[in-house]
């Protein structure tokens, strides 16, 4: 009655928001969408979604059908999967999740000859700075840069490349401006506010051999969800930034930012990979990625 086609189909009108999205998501017309769920709901003989309200609602036995449509199409493409393996394939599809300038920069790169490589994977790639409020069973991969302050124990790190927090501000900025010689004095600065990662971004932690830890909150002058934007407003002289390693090496060795406070230490942000503990974690492709993606960052490309 039912085969695998049917249930892909449903599986992806009951991961949609509406008829629309799903005829999108499948890239078919709304009326073949229509269509086609209608002819599946005559041969299984129940209504599966209810078209009373506005939006898509299943109906309970829509909601059973996508359930354990989707517990099927994972087995049958687990097993799939594992004899391809066995013939030395690389096939399936893999969910990476990366920060948005790390992502496009370092990891977009390795995603494209990942894929010339294994024709055979199908890849998405999406970028966002809250990984926090992604549910780990959406992606396969994650790359973090920072802390990892509240990972599940079902969750595995994995080490990429070491990175540092730096506290810099444009030659033009300093000259207006002067430069700060201890963490208080930042409060008389204009400061820059990267938010990202769900992270408290305006307390300003720094270390020294003399006096440990020291906070400061800053207020923000300007403040942005995008690391490139606020690397550019540094860059125009509007203000210090607190910026990874990886981003503004290459403006500290040409000069277009200095470093301030040197004698002080950030906490560091080191570039790892999460993975689940489910079999998609152990997945030839997730691991052959992950040894591209360290590969790429061997040695460190913002450390010649």
């Amino acid at each position: 009655m039912l085969d695998a086609n049917d249930l892909r189909f449903f599986v992806a009108i009951a991961a949609a928001p509406s008829l629309a999205a799903a005829a999108r998501a499948l890239n078919v017309s709304p009326p073949a969408v229509t269509q086609r769920l209608r002819a599946l709901e005559e041969r299984v003989g129940v209504y599966l979604v209810d078209r009373s309200g506005r939006g898509l609602t299943l109906t309970d036995e829509g909601e059973l059908l996508a359930e354990r449509g989707r517990d099927l199409l994972g087995a049958f493409d687990d097993l799939s999967e594992a004899l391809a393996e066995r013939r030395g394939q690389v096939t399936g599809h893999l969910r990476i999740v990366a920060p948005f300038g790390f992502g496009r920069h370092h990891v977009a790169p390795v995603v494209a000859a990942f894929r010339a490589s294994h024709p055979g994977v199908r890849i998405d790639l999406r970028l966002s700075d809250r990984l926090g409020r992604m549910p780990p069973e959406t992606w396969d991969l994650a790359i973090h840069v920072g802390e990892i302050k509240d990972t599940t124990p079902s969750l595995t790190v994995r080490h990429l490349a070491p990175n540092e927090r730096i506290l810099c501000a444009a030659p033009a900025y300093l000259a207006r401006r002067g430069a700060p010689r201890t963490p208080l004095e930042l409060r008389e600065h204009s400061c820059i506010a990267l938010r990202e990662n769900d992270e408290d971004v305006t307390l300003w932690r720094f270390h020294s051999g003399d006096s440990g830890e020291e906070r400061v909150r800053v207020e923000p002058e300007l403040a942005s969800n995008d690391g490139e934007v606020a690397r550019c407003w540094a860059l125009a002289g509007l203000g210090v930034l607190l910026r990874s390693e990886w981003d503004v090496a290459d403006d500290l060795r040409a000069g277009r930012l200095l470093r301030l406070l040197d004698s002080h230490t950030l906490p560091s942000a080191p570039v790892v990979a999460l993975l689940g503990s489910g079999r998609r974690a152990r997945a030839a492709r997730t691991e052959r990625f992950l040894d591209a993606l360290r590969q790429s960052l061997n040695p460190v490309p913002w450390r010649p």
